[in-house]
């Protein structure tokens, strides 16, 4: 049996990699739906043509960043839970 280092170790890696592979998919999924819903996709730091306006920059970074945060609290707490 594993000592509670080597647990606690891989407990850290499993919720790492299992907060990194939901948020991706998370992001995805909003950048599907917000453009389902407004018709272009999410704007994005890269944007040179300044078409999206202020308050459509600031409501997409509050969505995509809650979305993202909870979805990846959710993961780590599943993974933690799953390897007790």
């Amino acid at each position: 049996m594993a000592d509670k280092s080597t647990r606690t170790t891989i407990s850290k890696l499993v919720g790492t990699a299992a907060a990194l592979g939901a948020a991706i998919v998370a992001q995805k999924t909003v950048g599907a739906l917000w453009k389902s819903f407004t018709g272009h996709p999410l704007p994005s730091p890269e944007d040179e043509t300044g078409e999206a306006g202020l308050l459509e920059i600031a409501l997409a970074a509050v969505i995509s960043g809650a979305v993202v945060a909870l979805v990846r609290v959710l993961a780590i707490r599943g993974a933690a839970r799953a390897l007790r």
